[in-house]
């Protein structure tokens, strides 16, 4: 059953695309309502501050991911294939300009002008990240298909700085495959050889 958009829902996708392309400074209520078609008045209903709408952005976007973790879980077993299909993903949305970055990686590069409570929410979802992301390269070290050279709480942390950095080099250089071209060879790097 496909769930029907709502005005809240409405608002929150223009500000996220407004946020991937110009940051939580680079946007108002006053552009919102001109992208969704409404009032200035009924942002603030739904959403009463800026603060508010974002961090019920940040929210939603670690519950989808979240969520999508667990799909990813359910239908994958083998975790070097749980992170190739992570990356996959990411290439999708890049390449089809779905979802061309990482809003929370994005929030993230303007964390000290960001308010607390939004900064809190990113954190929260860094944290998730981080945690899946070791727990994943935790159960291939044990199986013997991954083969790390730090402790995969390292490592974990530097592949999701890669990812974004991959997402920010694809931006810079105006070419959706960069993230590929960058991303391939870490997965390359991860696998055990036997």
């Amino acid at each position: 059953m496909q769930k029907v958009s709502t005005t809240s829902d409405d608002i929150l996708a223009c500000a996220r695309s407004l946020i991937v392309t110009g940051g939580y400074h680079g946007f108002s209520y006053a552009d919102i309502a001109d992208r969704v078609g409404i009032r200035k008045a009924s942002i603030h209903h739904h959403f009463p501050s800026k603060v508010d709408l974002v961090k019920t952005l940040v929210i939603r976007y670690r519950e989808a991911a979240e969520e999508g973790i667990r799909s990813l879980e359910h239908g994958i077993a083998a975790p070097l294939d749980q992170l190739r299909a992570y990356i996959q993903y990411w290439k999708s949305c890049i390449g089809d300009a779905s979802a061309p970055f990482c809003v929370c990686a994005l929030l993230a590069s303007e964390l000290p002008m960001l308010p607390d409570d939004v900064a809190l929410e990113i954190r929260a979802y860094f944290r998730f990240l981080s945690g899946w992301l070791t727990s994943v390269l935790e159960r291939g070290v044990q199986q013997g298909t991954v083969a790390l050279t730090h402790a995969p709480r390292v490592e974990a942390e530097g592949f999701m700085a890669t990812v974004h950095g991959a997402m920010l080099s694809a931006r810079a250089y105006g070419d959706t495959a960069m993230f590929g071209v960058i991303m391939d060879p870490q997965l390359e790097r991860m696998a055990a050889k036997n």
